[in-house]
């Protein structure tokens, strides 16, 4: 697959966009779990119920950056099954003669 310089240009902006956008989700979870830790702790009395909202948004956050670097914005897995798909749809129209 060649890509022009700008089709470079909009992939590298696209996968910087998702890579910020996990480290801003990132900042949120710390900032928001430290208040909420802080609450449980000297707020609300001794009880470590901010284990569970840790636990959960933390897996949210573990599944936002497998999907933004391991399996990569617009490439990987994702860039390969968009080229399959390309590919039937070309073939379809070529049968059909459009």
């Amino acid at each position: 697959m060649h890509m022009t310089p700008e089709d470079l240009d909009q992939l590298a902006r696209r996968r910087a966009g998702a890579k910020l956008g996990w480290y801003t989700h990132a900042l949120a979870y710390l900032v928001v779990n430290m208040v909420i830790f802080g609450m449980s702790r000297y707020g609300f009395g001794d009880r470590p119920w901010s284990v569970y909202p840790l636990l959960g948004w933390g897996l949210g956050l573990a599944l936002h950056g497998i999907s933004v670097f391991v399996l990569g914005t617009g490439s990987g897995l994702r860039e390969r099954l968009v080229q399959k798909e390309r590919e039937r749809l070309q073939r379809e129209r070529d049968r059909s003669g459009l």
